[in-house]
């Protein structure tokens, strides 16, 4: 009867081979374990990509942590906060490069502007904006958005004067920009919260001209100001002339009335009793051939 020798080399190499094994197992499973999970941060949704098929997944994930396909599908972050474009001239601005917008006026004038744009994403509408643009959102707000502001610019500064725009109209072309900024960016998943003009730069000698425009627009104004309250003063002493003269009037026609009433009054026989009220009852010592003042009163 034949025995089964035991071989302690075999036996030893293949709990070596095993172990190697699960080794390996181990090792994938940590290399494979982070890719299997994604997180997605707050304030932010996460884009499914799936890079077998192509496609964008039309539900975005929403912050926190979630399982997917290792090596098969990947997360694009979109922000759902507020965040502010700033397209600048300063360095310490916005990307850090000239980042300016440049349209012509009606006089075909160059203007550089400082602008911002402050905007929210709709989640829903974020798939959709990744499938249109397969970018992260800063390359779409400084390329699309960039380019639809600067359009929008065009349609409503390049229809205005330089000197209305840098003046009057300022705040007007504002708030047409921002409409129809507003009304482009909506379609595109884009809430747009607010749109403000930062500075707006013309060639110096346009915004000298303006300025002595400006200048010569407020010495007219000055004039005409001096002149109204001059013409003003004129008037009120006219009246108050006016008002002399009539009072000076209406003193004389009564004292004329009263002077003819106090002449109709005057009889002989009033003057001879004031006469009589004022004599102390003497009898002038030196008389003549005169009359006398008092003509005394004759028995009957």
């Amino acid at each position: 009867m034949a025995s089964t020798m035991f071989d302690p080399e075999t036996d030893s190499g293949r709990k070596l081979k095993r172990a190697a094994v699960a080794l390996v197992a181990v090792v994938a499973l940590l290399f494979l374990l982070p890719s299997t999970f994604t997180y997605v941060n707050p304030g932010y949704v996460g884009i499914v990509i799936h890079r077998a098929g192509g496609g964008v997944d039309p539900v975005p994930l929403g912050p926190g942590i979630h399982a997917r396909m290792p090596f098969a599908t990947g997360i694009e972050e979109y922000p759902i906060f507020l965040k502010t474009l700033i397209l600048a001239k300063s360095s310490n601005e916005g990307s850090g490069f000239n980042d300016e917008i440049n349209v012509n006026s009606v006089e075909g004038q160059p203007l550089a502007l400082d602008v911002s744009l402050s905007f929210q994403l709709d989640p829903a509408q974020t798939p959709k904006l990744y499938t249109m643009f397969r970018t992260d959102i800063n390359q779409i707000t400084h390329g699309f958005v960039k380019q639809a502001i600067r359009q929008a610019l065009q349609e409503i500064v390049g229809t205005e004067p330089v000197a209305d725009v840098i003046g009057p109209k300022k705040a007007e072309a504002t708030s047409r920009v921002y409409a129809l900024v507003s009304k482009r960016l909506q379609p595109m998943g884009f809430d747009v919260k607010q749109f403000t003009i930062n500075e707006l730069r013309a060639p110096p000698a346009v915004m000298e001209a303006i300025n002595q425009k400006n200048v010569m627009q407020q010495q007219a104004l000055t004039a005409q100001n001096e002149l109204q309250k001059n013409t003003f003063n004129a008037q009120g002493d006219s009246i108050k002339a006016a008002g002399r003269a009539k009072a000076i009037t209406a003193e004389a026609e009564a004292q004329a009335h009263a002077n003819e009433l106090l002449a109709k009054s005057i009889t002989p026989t009033l003057v001879q009793y004031e006469i009589t009220k004022k004599w102390d009852g003497k009898l002038p010592q030196v008389s003549g051939g005169a009359t006398p003042l008092i003509q005394l009163p004759t028995k009957p």
